[in-house]
């Protein structure tokens, strides 16, 4: 059971402000019940399918430098964050 100390404490983690703990305890309980469901599901029997692809077939990985200030851009921001809209 989620408990309103572990929504607090995950929050802060995230750096995010919630004025009502209990919506948010309701909705990680429903997930949770969830992953339940899928833990049980069996499929150890299953097979897996995986597509491997060759190292050589990768494209090469590089930096390019963004020259332009980013944050400018932005229409939400405070100080070196990026603000979200509020998720229901």
């Amino acid at each position: 059971m989620v408990d309103e100390e572990e929504i607090i404490h995950v929050a802060k983690l995230m750096k995010i402000e919630l004025a009502d703990y209990n919506i948010h305890i309701k909705k990680v309980q429903k997930m949770l019940e969830y992953f339940d469901i899928l833990d049980e599901a069996n499929i150890e029997s299953e097979d897996l399918i995986v597509q491997e692809t060759d190292v050589d077939k990768l494209r090469d990985d590089k930096h390019v430098i963004y020259d332009k200030k980013l944050l400018k851009f932005l229409k939400n921001y405070q100080e070196t964050y990026v603000k979200a809209p509020k998720l229901s």
